[in-house]
């Protein structure tokens, strides 16, 4: 008995009902020609055409919020050749990710579901897995998809049950500098749940909560980790201005984060002063958990009373793993212990560092917020996002060493665990030394060390 295929009469149709809109359109436009003839069915067209040229010239924001997406999701599913059928079956098949059925040797290809594309420079493709495929088996050929589609990289996503999504990159999605947002007048306006850092590359707002959590931000000379630190404290300025927010620096490097002394609660540049200052921050941590007890409270809430207090620390490699001995023994004696307990009493870490190995930071998996700029070594990725994040897409040490790629780099959605490309706007002397005058320390005695 011969091997016998699907007739194509029902590929088809398999088709037509997956894609019901190349039938409607055609179907609409012919029932409109013959009810209203072609002088009426075009001037609607016109019409339509006039509509949307209006909209696009007169109010261009929600244009590209609604209708640029769906138009370019458009033109890259059915007019670049990168997703039409014989292209994307043979370049699925170059990458092995098709089957064969063994019966009729007939070539099953992973069928594209739907895509959608939010940015100019990035689409997201979903796929539906073929039987027996894994998320794993699309991750491990993620960079030869991006060659085959002609991208500059190829995230890989696990949506449901057998629906991947390939987030793919065609070009650099951040060509201009971000411009932070203007500080919030009063205290009530400001959400320390939802701070705002930058951008993502599907042109959405990135933003992350700094209360109860930890944040740690690695990446090579000139990547722009201190970016993320600035407008961390530009959200929180109304906040350190009327006490609710206490700002603990410490600035081995002495250098950019020196225009915080005015605003810090405690500051230190000395090896002696920040073992204080981060012993002094633990010692605050204890006191506060023994207010809450007494209140009988069992979570912590911002008040002028129970201020968040944050610790900032500018490279902790100098101050863990390659210090002073009597300073890193100092700091490592207190701060696995402020990163593990803090969160719940009212304390957050934001740390910045250049090399991101274990002796460095052995703490590093107790910060919940993890980003990765610019990196000088690809094992850096794993190191400070997880493992297995650079395979999956987190490409940081290609992030090019010039200037304009400042603040770029990537942060690990939390839901799904995959990476996702970010930038941080960009704060420059102005807007530091507007963050300054509005935080406006609200006593007037100031330490260098400890209180």
């Amino acid at each position: 008995m011969g091997k016998r295929t699907q007739g194509w009469e029902w590929r088809v149709a398999g088709w037509a009902a997956r894609h019901p809109g190349f039938v409607a359109a055609p179907a609409a436009v012919a029932t409109t020609m013959a009810q209203l003839g072609p002088v009426t069915t075009g001037g609607v067209a016109a019409g339509v055409l006039a509509a949307g040229v209006g909209w696009y010239r007169g109010h261009p924001d929600s244009w590209a919020a609604v209708a640029a997406p769906q138009l370019r999701a458009l033109r890259r599913r059915w007019l670049s050749r990168a997703y039409l059928g014989r292209w994307w079956s043979r370049v699925t098949e170059e990458c092995g990710l098709v089957t064969v059925n063994r019966r009729t040797g007939f070539v099953n290809v992973p069928r594209i579901v739907r895509i959608r594309s939010h940015s100019p420079s990035t689409e997201t493709v979903y796929v539906r897995l073929l039987l027996g495929q894994t998320v794993k088996l699309w991750e491990e050929a993620a960079e030869a998809l991006a060659v085959g589609l002609n991208a500059e990289r190829v995230g890989v996503e696990r949506v449901r049950s057998q629906v991947i999504a390939l987030i793919v990159q065609r070009s650099e999605p951040f060509t201009e500098v971000i411009v932070p947002p203007e500080i919030a007048a009063d205290a009530d306006a400001t959400s320390l749940a939802n701070v705002y850092l930058g951008e993502t590359e599907h042109d959405t707002d990135w933003s992350a909560p700094l209360i109860g959590q930890h944040w740690l931000v690695s990446g090579a000379t000139g990547s722009g980790k201190n970016s993320v630190t600035w407008m961390a404290l530009r959200a929180c300025a109304p906040l350190i201005r009327d006490g609710l927010v206490r700002v603990h620096v410490v600035n081995p490097k002495g250098t950019e984060l020196n225009a915080l002394r005015p605003v810090s609660y405690r500051y230190a540049e000395t090896d002696r002063d920040i073992v204080e200052v981060v012993a002094g921050f633990w010692e605050t941590m204890q006191a506060r958990k023994k207010t809450l007890a007494e209140q009988g409270r069992r979570t912590f809430e911002l008040s002028r009373e129970t201020p968040l207090d944050l610790l900032l620390i500018d490279e902790l490699g100098a101050v863990t793993g390659y210090g002073d001995r009597s300073l890193t023994k100092g700091v490592q004696s207190v701060l696995p212990l402020i990163l593990s307990q803090a969160r719940a009493l009212g304390g957050s870490v934001i740390g910045a560092l250049q090399e991101p190995t274990k002796d460095v930071i052995p703490q590093r998996d107790l910060f919940s917020l993890r980003v990765c700029l610019r990196a000088t070594s690809a094992g850096h990725v794993d190191m400070v996002l997880g493992d297995d994040m650079r395979r999956r897409g987190a490409l940081a040490d290609e992030i090019p060493n010039v200037a304009d790629s400042a603040g770029i780099g990537f942060v690990v959605k939390q839901r799904s665990r995959t990476p996702m490309r970010v930038r941080a706007a960009y704060c420059d002397d102005s807007d530091i030394a507007e963050l300054v005058r509005v935080a406006g320390w609200p006593h007037t005695e100031l330490t260098t060390a400890g209180r």
